[in-house]
């Protein structure tokens, strides 16, 4: 009990703070890991359509994208600890559960809830952090839970793919103990340390708008390449799209509580930054993703192996991205952030001369340096979105940063799936996303390594987007000393 009365005042509890969070973005990073490697043995086991089997994966990640700002305020209202303790609870519920699923659409509304304690995981993070440590600490914290999510995807493919050798339910039970031992520690040592905000409300009309909007546009253009872009439901979807995502803006411009607090993006360091953080989600998220499907399509490879054979692009990332964050302390994150683009779109550029059979060294080359590019950008960036903003509002700024990179992200799948799919004979595609593709001629694969080329090219071009949009943005060490100088009375107004 003396431990418990006193871990506040410790000057041991900073890094008790930094053990509970580097354990929640683990637990993230690794399940996405483990369960995209899996993919290809949920479509044989549970028959689930193609457009199912992506939105196990979309599903997850819109509503823990679109959820993370809403976590937040309801964190603030009652409290950090309480929110960070259900995230882990709630997301080992819904993998137990997930673990049991008997069909494709039962996994889905798992893995709704598991998106669910994942957004109060992510909301919580960064703001229980900087509640914890001292600002010129602060860097040190946000870059060891960096390297955490990192050694994450470096293990979750190769994990996913011995869990897979056991079934694929293992995919999701590995992440209950995982997730109570996280929820167990974070009562046990967080202290509350925010306070309660009782005057903010619940934005629920932007909330709505936003997830009825990015759902409608996610589901067109994933369901497009399948079915035709005429479909009812695709027609329906950008209809959905085009209406109200507009109308999130205007809520949250004329919101007195707004989900997203848009007077963020009137700072040009942030703004630029933010820019340039949804163009990374967009250009790299989905390789990941198109890369299990080669690997154990076209290239017949186990899910163990496939998992190794991702390693490298983890790896990339491990290496660079503590390397760019104190290269970005001295120097600046605008050449480095345009440059990781740069290096990233070379890799995609690389991928366009895969074939089916083309030996894993030239896989292996272009993974290494889109994850190379990767952690040149993510951590200068990150760096620099959250050090331009005071130093009370990086909770919501961490939570935009997340909202914008992972809208990206969603979005560059769905983009992906309807590319790499049309055109593509249904039983082909089947053979390919059921990893059953090792029997099929160079004739009947080449549509779908054409399509995927195709992609690869469009992402190229995305990032070099994202290196003009990086470098647009201004010196952040100017930035930041504005930020710091701006009054808590004049900022909260």
């Amino acid at each position: 009990m003396n431990f418990l009365a006193t871990r506040r005042q410790s000057p041991r509890y900073k890094w008790w703070v930094l053990s509970c969070t580097s354990l929640g973005m683990l637990l993230a990073t690794v399940n996405s890991g483990t369960l995209i490697i899996a993919l290809p043995d949920l479509e044989r086991s549970l028959h689930t359509t193609l457009l199912q089997l992506v939105w196990v994966i979309l599903v997850y990640m819109i509503v823990s994208t679109v959820l993370v700002l809403t976590a937040g305020r309801l964190s603030d209202l009652f409290g950090r600890k309480n929110a960070y303790v259900l995230g882990f609870v709630a997301f080992s519920a819904a993998s137990l559960g997930a673990g049991f699923a008997g069909s494709g659409t039962q996994l889905i509304l798992w893995r709704v809830l598991q998106g669910v304690g994942a957004a109060f995981l992510f909301a919580n993070a960064a703001a229980l952090v900087t509640d914890a440590f001292p600002k010129d600490e602060l860097g040190l914290a946000m870059g060891t839970n960096t390297m955490i999510a990192a050694v994450g995807l470096v293990i979750g493919p190769v994990l996913g793919g011995a869990l897979v050798l056991l079934s694929w339910n293992w995919v999701f039970w590995f992440n209950v103990p995982l997730g109570l031992l996280g929820a167990g520690w974070a009562a046990l040592v967080l202290e509350e340390m925010s306070g309660r905000d009782d005057e903010h409300g619940l934005d629920l009309l932007g909330t709505a708008a936003y997830v009825v909007g990015l759902t409608g546009l996610v589901l067109a253009i994933s369901k497009g390449g399948l079915s035709g872009w005429n479909n009812g439901v695709v027609l329906g979807g950008f209809a959905a799209a085009i209406v109200l995502l507009p109308l999130f803006v205007g809520i949250e411009r004329r919101g007195s509580s707004p989900m997203l607090d848009l007077s963020l993006f009137e700072n040009r360091l942030f703004s630029a930054a933010s820019a340039a953080a949804f163009i990374n989600g967009l250009s790299r998220f989905a390789l990941m993703f198109l890369f299990v499907f080669y690997f154990q399509g076209p290239q017949g490879q186990s899910p163990i192996m496939a998992g190794l054979e991702l390693a490298p692009m983890a790896v990339g990332m491990l290496v660079s991205s503590p390397l760019a964050g104190m290269a970005a302390d001295r120097h600046g994150s605008r050449l480095l952030a345009a440059g990781g683009m740069v290096v990233g779109a070379v890799g995609t550029a690389g991928m366009t001369t895969l074939e089916a059979h083309t030996p894993y060294v030239w896989s292996a080359l272009w993974l290494l340096l889109v994850g190379i590019g990767s952690g040149m950008f993510n951590s200068p960036n990150t760096a620099a979105m959250m050090g331009a903003v005071p130093v009370h509002r990086r909770g919501i700024a961490a939570g935009a940063r997340v909202m914008l990179q992972n809208t990206g992200a969603v979005i560059s799948i769905a983009f992906v799936m309807a590319v790499v799919t049309a055109a593509v004979p249904k039983q082909v595609l089947f053979e390919i996303f059921s990893g059953l593709a090792s029997g099929l001629s160079s004739s009947q694969l080449d549509p779908f390594i054409a399509n995927m080329h195709m992609a690869l090219w469009v992402l190229t071009g995305v990032s070099l987007l994202g290196a003009a949009v990086s470098l647009l943005r201004p010196s952040e060490a100017r930035t930041r000393d504005l930020a710091d100088a701006i009054p808590l009375e004049e900022a909260a107004a």
